[in-house]
């Protein structure tokens, strides 16, 4: 029997939220990430949060020259929903990114890029190449949580058209900025050359006191994990290239 409750607890980022949704296949989107925890935050979605992510899906596909499509109400609830968790989530130090994020032996590997450069494809060779010792984390809007430890990425349902990722975290052992290339090569970067990058692909809440939050938690973030530029082409080897060459120590 179908369980069209529309409130309902999740934990994302090892933080239960209540979800106060319009549709019933929002605690179908979220099952994998239900949780019986008190709720620390509270999220609620109206019609008019599905009509504006109605609009500026429109305005970003024409700005992108893509085709207009016809989105349902269920699934741009989905968009309003994030939305608003990235809005609330970043006062708990946690960030919403657009990357591809595979962990091996328990360290998260980040690929970031402009969309269609091949985070996917990048990060598809890395399981190949490693089989059981990769773990898909998310593969396009991991939540990064910042810490004085460090950073942990966690995956979310918000895991790309492909769907791939788990409800799972690991600490973030490297960011890395890819690039397509002929040959394969990665480099250390520092966080001046690397910042502009993360911060187009970190999502930018709208009032202006986030904003400022956000800034501060990507500098701690650009201090505190190691940084790379990856130049690529898509054979099998450059997951092995890019692999070792963020082994270094130093």
């Amino acid at each position: 029997m179908a369980d069209n409750r529309t409130e309902f607890t999740v934990k994302l980022a090892d933080i239960p939220v209540r979800i106060h949704a319009i549709w019933p296949e929002m605690r179908r989107f979220l099952r994998d990430y239900l949780t019986e925890e008190e709720a620390e935050l509270s999220i609620v979605t109206r019609q008019e949060d599905i009509e504006r992510e109605r609009v500026m899906s429109a305005k970003t596909r024409a700005a992108e020259g893509r085709p207009q499509i016809k989105c349902s109400d269920a699934y741009l609830e989905t968009l309003a929903i994030y939305r608003k968790l990235a809005e609330a989530l970043v006062e708990r130090d946690v960030l919403l990114f657009h990357g591809s994020v595979v962990a091996v032996d328990g360290e998260a590997y980040l690929f970031t890029a402009k969309s269609g450069t091949g985070k996917s494809t990048h990060t598809r060779l890395w399981r190949e190449a490693f089989g059981e010792r990769a773990v898909m984390i998310n593969d396009d809007k991991p939540l990064l949580r910042v810490s004085r430890e460090g950073v942990r990425a966690y995956g979310t349902p918000w895991n790309g058209k492909h769907h791939l990722g788990c409800n799972g975290s690991a600490p973030l052992k490297a960011l890395c900025i890819l690039e397509r290339d002929k040959l394969n090569h990665v480099e250390r970067i520092s966080a001046e050359d690397a910042f502009p990058r993360m911060l187009q692909q970190c999502y930018l809440p709208e009032d202006g006191e986030k904003v400022e939050k956000t800034l501060a938690l990507l500098e701690r973030m650009s201090q505190c994990v190691k940084l790379y530029r990856l130049g690529c082409n898509m054979d099998p080897e450059a997951a092995l290239v890019s692999y070792q060459g963020m082994q270094e120590e130093a």
